[in-house]
């Protein structure tokens, strides 16, 4: 019976706290206002110049840090022109993100957490530049 009543007070908190958990398809409404397709990213640590990624997915773009791990995501926050989204990738680390849609073409992405035993945090600039080219699809290129 405590069991019971725990789990539902865990799913009644989660569900007025308009927690979401991220899935392949699903995008926070506040990332409508962008679209898929090429990025360029300033401010990535350790690269001297601006990189080109093809993003299908927006959201991933919050686990930045942690590309091309498996993490699982959750929404903590979604207003206006705003997102936070908290994510976890088992041993590789965590993070927490918050993304904010400065143009349908112009993103500032907030991120901080620990990567391989390490904190960080950081900002990048994000600047759409058109349609990703035909070969690429994936959003973990780089």
């Amino acid at each position: 019976m405590i069991k019971v009543d725990v789990m539902t007070r865990l799913i009644t908190f989660l569900a007025a706290g308009g927690l979401i958990l991220l899935t392949g398809a699903q995008q926070p409404p506040a990332l409508s206002g962008a679209s898929p397709g090429e990025w360029e990213l300033a401010g990535v640590p350790g690269a001297k110049a601006p990189i080109r990624q093809c993003v299908t997915d927006l959201a991933m773009l919050a686990q930045f840090e942690h590309r091309g791990h498996r993490c699982t995501s959750s929404v903590l926050s979604d207003h206006g022109n705003s997102t936070v989204i908290q994510y976890s990738c088992g041993g590789a680390g965590f993070g927490r993100t918050q993304i904010d849609v400065l143009t349908p073409r112009s993103l500032r992405i907030s991120t901080q957490g620990i990567s391989d035993s390490l904190p960080f945090n950081y900002v990048l600039q994000a600047r759409r530049m058109g349609d990703c080219e035909k070969s690429a699809s994936s959003s973990s290129r780089h």
